[in-house]
């Protein structure tokens, strides 16, 4: 009777050591999933921060003077002064906008205009995107005359690429990524999904079905790098698909659907 008691007794301290342990092996993983969330959050409220002025730009109000001369130099439009604190871009479609409008030729009128790119940032607190201290100056100037204001940004959303950073947007970028998924859905689901059928409920089970299921699980854990530079090498280099295309890149997608979900 003792050795059973004693047997009891110490079959139940390794219990309650066990569950303590087990209990300490929860607090550590919720302790680990927090901290884990946590790092998410600040991490995606800061992307969040940094992507918000974004949809805002910054305009100018300037005095803009439609003469015959901007055809030729659409720099005279506007004050010598002010040719670093308004957009090129838009001092560049001046002359296009003439031409289609030629009834303005002759006069002048206070327009609001793009701002450039270093005046905006400015404006939008960051300093060392490379305006000088005679432009900050003329630009402190303006705001406190209240012909600088913050508009909402809708070019973002309707221009592309743009080597001026105020008139570049997303468009071009949304339609490639819509065209590419579109492009690697057609192309990875039906031969995916017959593939599959094929190989579970037709195919003899015999040697070339078992090789073909074991390179494909072998394949599915090449990087993703590997896929694009076999999309390079076959669809670019040797197919001749546009560089840059949709095409390329959705085929490329599509053989790396292909074997990771096989």
């Amino acid at each position: 009777m003792n050795k059973s008691h004693s047997f009891t007794g110490k079959k139940s301290a390794r219990q309650k050591q066990r569950e303590r342990a087990d209990k300490r092996f929860r607090w550590y993983g919720m302790a680990a999933l927090g901290l884990a969330m946590t790092f998410l959050v600040v991490f995606f409220i800061d992307i969040i921060g940094q992507a918000l002025p974004a949809f805002s730009q910054t305009e100018v109000q300037v005095s803009v003077s439609y003469n015959e001369d901007v055809l030729k130099n659409y720099n005279r439009a506007i004050d010598h002064k002010l040719r670093r604190i308004v957009s090129r871009g838009w001092l560049r479609e001046l002359p296009a906008y003439l031409k289609e409008h030629p009834e303005i030729i002759g006069t002048s009128e206070d327009r609001w205009i793009q701002a450039d790119t270093r005046v905006d940032q400015y404006i939008k607190g960051h300093e060392g995107h490379g305006l000088k201290s005679k432009y900050r100056k003329m630009v402190d100037a303006m705001k406190e005359e209240g012909r600088i204001r913050s508009v909402f940004n809708s070019d973002f959303f309707i221009t592309g690429d743009s080597k001026l950073a105020e008139n570049a947007g997303i468009l071009a970028a949304a339609i490639g990524s819509v065209f590419t998924l579109l492009i690697t859905m057609l192309v990875a689901v039906p031969i995916g999904v017959m593939t599959a059928i094929y190989l579970e409920e037709f195919a003899a089970d015999n040697r070339l079905t078992r090789l073909i299921e074991v390179n494909i699980n072998n394949l599915a854990a090449i990087p993703s790098i590997l896929y694009g530079l076999l999309g390079l090498a076959i669809f670019i280099n040797f197919m001749g698909v546009p560089r840059s295309s949709a095409l390329a890149g959705g085929l490329t997608l599509a053989l790396m659907t292909l074997h990771g979900g096989e």
